[in-house]
Parts: structure tokens; sequence; C-alpha cells
């Protein structure tokens, strides 16, 4: 009896993902990482996150093309591991986060790339400068969450930037003007609207 109820409310839940607009969802910050790597000298590849976040994410599972996702990163929650090397990404030399507190990403199209890929174009504005991104994005799993009983989704994403596009140059070719962008999130509608 508990199988056939679990069927049915997953029938009931991608039945009415078929016929609804887009959904909010909640991205779940214990299950979302915000990295970025860089080329120190040819010698190794150092990686940063950003450890705070705020996202307006709405995704329509029938038509993904419909979705749309704008993010908030408060740029001084950098976080590499090493205190000084913190102090000096956030300094003028490179982010400038007292003078540019926040970088934001907002969504203008979104296109379906193969199966189960997407590319979500958007515009990117870091350190005062705005240019669009396309970011990679693999659907991992669109279904109930086995813990919270909800409607979930889950992707990862990734991009190439040039940080010399933003205004922030210094240090190239030795410290790489490529960065690379890597997004892991699992997101949730919110508990009065789950299934």
């Amino acid at each position: 009896m508990r199988f056939a109820s679990q069927i049915i409310a997953a029938l009931l839940l991608t039945a009415g993902a078929a016929t609804a607009a887009p959904v909010e969802y909640t991205l779940d910050p214990n299950h979302t990482r915000i990295d970025f790597s860089w080329t120190h000298f040819g010698f190794s590849h150092p990686m940063g996150r950003f450890d705070h976040f705020d996202g307006d994410f709405r995704f329509d599972p029938a038509d993904p093309t419909k979705s749309t996702v704008t993010v908030t990163i408060p740029v001084d929650s950098i976080d590499t591991g090493v205190a000084k090397l913190d102090a000096h990404l956030k300094s003028p030399d490179f982010f400038d986060a007292a003078k540019f507190p926040m970088a934001t990403f907002k969504s203008t199209r979104v296109e379906r790339s193969g199966e189960h890929g997407l590319k979500v174009t958007g515009d990117l504005t870091l350190h005062g400068v705005t240019k669009p991104v396309v970011l990679d994005v693999v659907v991992n799993k669109i279904g109930p969450h086995p813990m919270a009983g909800r409607a979930a989704a889950g992707f990862d994403a990734t991009a190439t930037i040039k940080r010399s596009d933003f205004g922030i140059s210094n240090y190239v070719p030795n410290v790489s003007d490529e960065i690379e962008l890597s997004v892991s999130t699992e997101a949730m509608v919110p508990a009065a609207s789950g299934p």
C-alpha cells in the first residue's frame, strides 16, 4: 500500500510539473558550492569558494527553457583556506570588496544542450562591470527528495571567464587571466508548496 501511494505521489508530481508554470525553488546552502580556480605561475591550480550567497531560482521541469536564476554573492565571503590570500583577493589588487561588495548573475536565456544539459546565458556583474557569461549546466536529477519529501532539482554548472574583462588584470599572465567557475547545487520547493 505504501509503495502504491509513493507511485501515485510521484505521478501527481510529474503531472503537475508538466502543466504548471515555473516554480520557485530554494537553494540548499548545505548542498551548494560556488568554487573558482586559477593557474599560479603554471605550477599549481589554487581554488577558492564563496561561502555566502542568495538566489532566486524558478525552474520548470517540463520546459527548462522557461527557467530563470538570479544569484547574489557577497564578495567578502571569499574563502581559500588561507587568510592572507583571502585578504589579498579582497583588496584593490583583485576584487576590491570594499568598493564592489556584491557579485551578481542574472539569467537572460536558457537553452537545451543534449539529453541532460542546458546552456544558461546571463549577465555577470563583478567589480562594477557587467558581461555576458554562459554556464554549461548538467541536470543531475529532478524528482521528490527522499529525505524532505518535496520536489527537488540538482545541477552542476561550469564556465570560464577572463577576469581582465571585469577590470581585474593585475599579475596576468603569471596569475592566469582565465578563471574556472564550478557550481554544484541542490534546490527544493519551499515546504508549504511541496507535494
